[in-house]
C-alpha cells in the first residue's frame, strides 16, 4: 500500500495551499518522517525557488533538497506534450517520488495550481499523475464567483474526472465558501457524491485573501525607500490620496495602503501620523506613483522617525498601478509566519482532522520525531485549554510569541505590564495582535493587588516579613504573576526571559512550594535530537545533588517522560560505566541508581554509565549487552548541574537540536522559567508545555 496523498485542483486560486499546509502539520504530528513532492511546477528565475515548495521545506523543516521536491516545471512538460513524449515526464515522475517514499513513511504530493501557461491540459494531467503514483487524492475547489449549482456541479465534474480513472478520492473540499453558507456547501456536496467521500467547508478568510506589502513590491517591481522590516503587512484595502488631505483622512480604511505622487508631500507625512494615531485606522505602506520622489527635506525628516510604514516607488502612474494591485491575488510564502500559522489553524478548525487522519493512516510508524512530539504538545495543550501568564510584558519577544499564540489558538495569555508601552511595541513591530483576546495587567492597577499583598503577607509573616513589604514585593511581576497562579487566577507561569532564575522561581518556592512527595525542585530538557526525544535532567537548578537527590531527580524526569508520551529508559549518567569505576561522584551515581530501583521497581534504570553507552545501541551493547537501557536512553540524568547544562548546550549548538524547557519539577503548581537568550520559539514551546503539565493538577 503507497502511504501518500495528492491535493488537487481543477481551478486557480482554489486555496489548495491551506490543506497542503493543513495537512502536513497534521501528518508530522502523527508520522515519524513525512516528505513534500510536487510533480509539475511553475517555471522559476535563476536564484528563485518554487514559492509553494520553499515555503514548505522551510516552515516545517523537511529534510529534502529543492530539486527532489519537484519533476519538471510546466514550460518542460508542454514541450514533452507537444512532442509525443508524456511517457518519458510520467517515468521522472514515478522516478523522483518513489525515492521520497523510500525515504519517508508518508509523502504529502501536492498538484498544480492552474496558473500561467497549459492549464487545459492540467487537470487531466493530475488525474494521470495520482493515477500512475497509485495514490488517492483529495480535491480542494473554490466558492468565489459561483453560484451553489456551479460550485456543486464544477467539483462533481473534478471528482469524476479522478474516479472515471479509478483514482479513489477521499475527500472534497468546499474553500473560500462565505461563513453563512459553509452547511449549504456541504449538504449539496453530499446531495451527489458517495457517503464514503469525506465532504468539508472552509470559509473565506480575509487576512488569507489580503496581499502583503511585499507581494504588492514583487508585483509592481517597485523599490523600497522605507519600512523594509514591516514588508508583510497585510493590505486590506487601497485608496488614491489625490485630494486635500483633510478629505483624505475620511477615506482611510483599517490596513489600507495609499497611494499617491510622490510629491504630495502632505498626504505621505498625513498618512504616517493617522497610523501612530489611535483615532485613525492603521496603514499598511504608501505607494509613490510617477517616480516622483519627495524633497530631500521630507525624506529626512521620514528617515528620523522611530517607526515607518512601507513607503515605496513605482514608476507608472496613479491609474495604472491601482489596477495592477486590485489584480493580486494573494499568496502564502515562506517567512509570512501569521500566514501560515492562521492556514494551518483554519485548516484544524473546519476540517474533519480525525475522520480524515482515520483515512489516511492505515499504518502507525515508530519512533517520536520531534516535529510530532511538537505536533501532539499542541494538539494535548488544545485539549483541555489553560490560562498562562507571562509577567515580562515589556519584551518584545514576549509581544511576539504572545501574538503567535494567539494565532495557534492553544492557550488562554495574561501579560503583566503597561497596556500603552505593549500597544506602542505592537505597533513598532508590526505584528497582527488581538488585544481582545489577551488580558493585560499593571500590578499596582489591579483590584488584586491589595488581595495579593495581604496573602503574601499572612504566608510570609513568620519570615519578618510586613504588609509594607509585601505590597512592595507584589508590584514586583515575578511575585505577582506567581502569586496568580497561586490565587488559581493563571494555571501556570513563564518568565525568565528579562529575569535571572533565582528572580523566577524564588516566589514559586516561598509560597507555590513543592509537591508533598518532592524534597527537591529540578528541572529537565526535552531535546529534539534528528530522529529523537530525550529527556535531560537536571540542566537548570541544583548544582551538586546529594544521591538521595538525584534519585528524585530521576524518578520525576521519568514521570514527566511518561506523562509526555515518551516511553521512560533511565540512564544516571557518569565518567564510568557499571562497577568498573571508583570514586566519591561515581559512587553518588551508583548509590543514587540503587535508590531509584528500590523505590520504583517498575522503572527501566541503568547506572553508572557514560553517555555514549546510554544513546549508541553499538557502545552500549559492547559495554553492556546484558542492560535494558544501554544504547535506547531516552531520560539521560546528569550528576551535577556543571555537567549537565554545558551539555545540553553543546549538544544543542553542534547537533541543530532543537532544546524545549527547562520545565521545573517537584512544585505544586506549574512554574516555569526562560532562559535570557530564548528565541520567540523558546517561549511558545514552553507556555505549551506548562500549558500541559497544569492539566495534570
Amino acid at each position: 500500500m503507497n502511504k501518500a496523498i495528492y491535493i488537487a485542483t481543477s481551478e486557480k486560486n482554489s486555496g489548495k495551499s491551506i490543506i497542503t499546509l493543513g495537512l502536513m502539520s497534521m501528518l508530522i504530528g502523527k508520522t515519524a518522517k513525512v516528505g513534500y513532492f510536487r510533480p509539475i511546477i511553475e517555471d522559476f528565475k535563476d536564484g528563485k525557488l518554487d514559492n509553494h515548495i520553499e515555503t514548505v521545506i522551510s516552515h516545517f523543516n523537511l529534510d529534502i533538497a529543492f530539486e527532489d521536491a519537484y519533476a519538471i516545471t510546466k514550460s518542460k512538460l508542454i514541450k514533452k506534450k507537444n512532442s509525443g513524449k508524456i511517457g518519458e515526464v510520467l517515468d521522472l515522475i514515478i522516478e523522483k517520488f518513489k525515492r521520497l517514499e523510500e525515504q519517508f513513511d508518508f509523502v504529502l504530493v501536492e498538484g498544480t495550481s492552474f496558473s500561467g501557461e497549459g492549464t487545459v491540459i492540467e487537470l487531466d494531467m493530475n488525474v494521470l499523475i495520482a493515477k500512475n503514483l497509485g495514490i488517492p487524492a483529495i480535491i480542494v475547489s473554490t466558492g468565489v464567483g459561483k453560484t451553489l449549482e456551479e460550485f456543486v456541479d464544477s467539483l462533481y465534474l473534478a471528482y469524476d474526472s479522478f474516479k472515471v480513472k479509478e483514482v479513489d478520492v477521499l475527500a472534497v473540499v468546499a474553500n473560500k465558501v462565505q461563513p453563512e453558507n459553509l452547511e449549504v456547501a456541504i449538504n449539496g456536496l453530499k446531495a451527489c457524491l458517495p457517503s464514503s467521500v469525506l465532504v468539508n467547508s472552509i470559509p473565506l478568510i480575509p487576512s488569507l485573501k489580503n496581499p502583503t506589502v511585499k507581494e504588492i513590491i514583487e508585483t509592481l517591481d517597485a523599490e523600497v525607500l522605507f519600512g523594509q522590516e514591516y514588508l508583510n503587512n497585510e493590505v486590506g484595502s487601497f485608496s488614491v490620496g489625490a485630494m486635500q488631505l483633510r478629505n483624505y483622512l475620511v477615506h482611510l480604511k483599517e490596513k489600507g495602503l495609499v497611494i499617491t505622487p510622490g510629491d504630495r508631500a502632505d498626504i505621505i507625512l498625513g498618512a504616517l501620523q493617522a497610523n501612530e494615531s489611535a483615532n485613525y485606522p492603521s496603514v499598511s505602506g504608501i505607494i509613490l506613483t510617477g517616480n516622483i520622489l519627495p524633497e530631500e527635506s521630507i525624506l529626512k525628516l521620514i528617515e528620523g522617525l522611530t517607526s515607518v510604514v512601507p513607503i515605496i516607488s513605482v514608476n507608472e502612474g496613479t491609474y495604472m498601478i491601482t489596477n495592477k494591485i486590485g489584480s493580486i491575488n494573494a499568496k502564502i510564502y515562506a517567512d509570512n509566519k501569521q500566514k501560515i500559522e492562521t492556514s494551518i489553524a483554519t485548516f484544524e478548525k473546519y476540517m474533519a482532522v480525525d475522520e480524515l487522519a482515520d483515512k489516511l493512516s492505515a499504518f502507525e510508524a515508530e519512533g517520536m520525531t520531534p516535529k510530532m512530539f511538537q505536533y501532539n504538545l499542541v494538539k494535548r495543550a488544545k485539549s483541555h485549554r489553560k490560562h498562562i501568564v507571562l509577567p515580562e510584558g515589556s519584551d518584545e519577544r514576549i509581544i511576539i510569541a504572545a501574538s503567535r499564540l494567539l494565532t495557534i489558538d492553544v492557550v488562554d495569555i495574561t501579560i503583566i505590564g503597561n497596556r500603552r508601552q505593549i500597544e506602542n511595541k505592537v505597533n513598532e513591530l508590526g505584528i497582527s495582535f488581538d488585544f481582545d483576546k489577551i488580558r493585560i495587567i499593571n500590578p499596582i492597577e489591579s483590584p488584586h493587588y491589595e488581595e495579593y499583598a495581604a496573602t503574601y503577607y499572612e504566608l510570609r509573616k513568620t519570615k519578618n516579613v510586613t504588609l509594607r513589604m509585601a505590597m512592595d514585593l507584589m508590584e514586583d511581576v515575578s511575585y505577582f504573576g506567581t502569586m496568580m497562579v497561586y490565587k488559581g487566577h493563571a494555571d501556570g507561569m513563564v518568565s525568565g526571559a528579562a529575569h535571572t532564575t533565582q528572580h523566577t522561581i524564588l516566589p514559586a518556592l516561598q509560597f507555590i512550594k513543592t509537591k508533598p512527595e518532592s524534597s527537591v525542585v529540578s528541572s529537565v530538557f526535552f531535546m529534539c535530537l534528528e530522529d529523537r526525544v530525550s529527556v535531560f535532567g537536571d540542566c537548570a537548578i541544583n548544582p551538586n545533588p546529594t544521591a538521595e537527590q538525584l534519585a528524585e531527580i530521576a524518578i520525576s524526569s521519568a514521570d514527566t517522560s511518561l506523562a509526555f508520551g515518551i516511553e521512560p529508559k533511565v540512564a544516571m549518567l557518569s565518567y564510568s560505566s557499571g562497577s568498573s569505576g571508583k570514586g566519591n561522584e561515581v559512587d553518588k551515581v551508583r548509590q543514587a541508581t540503587e535508590i531509584v530501583r528500590a523505590k520504583r521497581p517498575d522503572l527501566k534504570i541503568e547506572g553508572p554509565i557514560q553517555y555514549d553507552a546510554a544513546v549508541d545501541k553499538s557502545v552500549g551493547q559492547s559495554k553492556m549487552p546484558n542492560s535494558e537501557v544501554a544504547g535506547q536512553a531516552s531520560v539521560l540524568i546528569f550528576p551535577d548541574l556543571n555537567t549537565g547544562n554545558n551539555t545540553y548546550k553543546a549538544v544543542q549548538r553542534e547537533t541543530g537540536a532543537l532544546a524545549i524547557g527547562p520545565m521545573l519539577q517537584g512544585l505544586n503548581k506549574p512554574v516555569n522559567d526562560l532562559s535570557r537568550g530564548c528565541t520567540v520559539d523558546d517561549i511558545i514551546n514552553t507556555v505549551v508545555i506548562t500549558a500541559i503539565q497544569a492539566q495534570g493538577l
